[in-house]
């Protein structure tokens, strides 16, 4: 029987004990008066995540369908949306706008880098009738994050359009407050800083964006926001959901407002500075800019003549430490480790040392820094 791994990717991640017990829970009808308090447990426990008092839903879906729920309620034939592109993901979201019938207009920056707000206003004032404006605020394949969100929100109202965020990745890692921000729809998974299985994409809508998709239904069935509306009024989903996942979810919600979402957030900053100066101090290069990294992808880049795929072969048999490589024109160039979900001292501490073991190993040099140390001196408090 293989050893328990150390899950450090961007996602899944690692998930709590307490968290996969719940999936034990016997399964119950989705049509039964029991799964209908799940479901407004779930609901009211996820607008305290989200920072927000209006609707959230719940998809059994990765992810990327609560991506592609956001933009195809929204988006519509001939619509034009602005959309950051500074990585894998804003690239996706662009091809959802186009799938979408829409045009998508990409602000663009160098990978490892993100857009800034002057070229969001410039290109608002180039286009005009611009219907959202789309940002991933967290890019997985690059380690970077977006931070002027509420700035984002007071463009986007300024312009007359909707803001739809990606969150997919760091919401309840970073504080991301919907209502103050004025996102009209925010999607995330269950499976990243949530820290709870794959499976379950959650959505939240506000007011304005509930008004525009009830009053113009988009043209689908299963990501069909007003279906899933009018369903959720009853306490139900309009598709058989993952009622296993749903008890997990709720259990996720249970443990990140026990521990506060302002600590969870704080977390999160410590066990990412911890990482960043640990690698700093082997001497590797990290991939993002220093003002916009991630706190909860930390990408680095390899030193010359190391394999990506024997340095995490290695870093997966010897220490049962699992990571990420690189994506796109990046791979096999950088590794990314996810530092999300219940990530502590453990976690951060376990994986410094790894990868540290692992470089000595292949490079045979060291440097005068010990990077274990540093890790621990930066989470003192945690």
């Amino acid at each position: 029987m293989n050893p328990k791994k150390l899950i450090m990717l961007p996602g899944p991640t690692n998930v709590p004990e307490r968290v996969l017990n719940a999936m034990l829970t016997p399964v119950m009808g989705h049509r039964t008066p029991d799964f209908a308090v799940l479901m407004k447990n779930i609901v009211e426990k996820s607008k305290q995540v989200y920072q927000t008092s209006s609707d959230v839903i719940v998809f059994t879906a990765s992810g990327t369908g609560a991506v592609e729920a956001a933009i195809t309620n929204i988006i519509r034939k001939g619509d034009k949306a602005i959309v950051t592109v500074f990585g894998e993901f804003g690239e996706r979201a662009a091809l959802l706008i186009e799938g979408a019938g829409g045009v998508a207009i990409k602000v663009e920056a160098p990978f490892g880098d993100v857009p800034r707000m002057g070229q969001l206003e410039e290109a608002f004032e180039k286009n005009k009738d611009v219907k959202a404006l789309v940002i991933v605020t967290n890019e997985t394949s690059t380690g970077t994050m977006f931070k002027w969100l509420k700035e984002a929100g007071d463009l986007a109202v300024k312009y007359g359009s909707f803001l739809i965020l990606d969150s997919v990745s760091n919401l309840t890692a970073d504080d991301i407050p919907v209502d103050k921000i004025g996102a009209d729809i925010v999607a995330t998974g269950s499976q990243k800083s949530l820290a709870a299985p794959p499976g379950l994409a959650l959505v939240s809508i506000s007011k304005k964006a509930k008004k525009y998709i009830i009053d113009n239904p988009p043209p689908l069935l299963y990501f069909n926001i007003a279906r899933q509306l009018k369903y959720a009024e009853i306490g139900q989903t309009p598709f058989t959901p993952a009622i296993p996942i749903y008890h997990a979810l709720d259990e996720a919600l249970n443990m990140a407002l026990e521990e506060g979402l302002m600590h969870r957030i704080q977390r999160h900053k410590l066990c990412a500075d911890a990482f960043y100066s640990s690698f700093k101090a082997m001497g590797l290069k990290l991939f993002a800019n220093e003002e916009v990294r991630s706190n909860t992808i930390i990408a680095v880049n390899y030193p010359e003549g190391i394999n990506d795929k024997l340095f995490r072969g290695l870093l997966d048999k010897e220490y049962g430490v699992v990571i990420a490589g690189g994506f796109g024109p990046y791979k096999g160039k950088l590794f990314r480790v996810g530092s999300l979900g219940e990530v502590h001292r453990y976690h951060v501490v376990t994986t410094v040392s790894a990868v540290n073991n692992t470089f000595r190993s292949l490079m045979g040099k060291t440097r005068s820094e010990d990077p274990v140390e540093i890790a621990r001196t930066r989470l003192k408090n945690l």
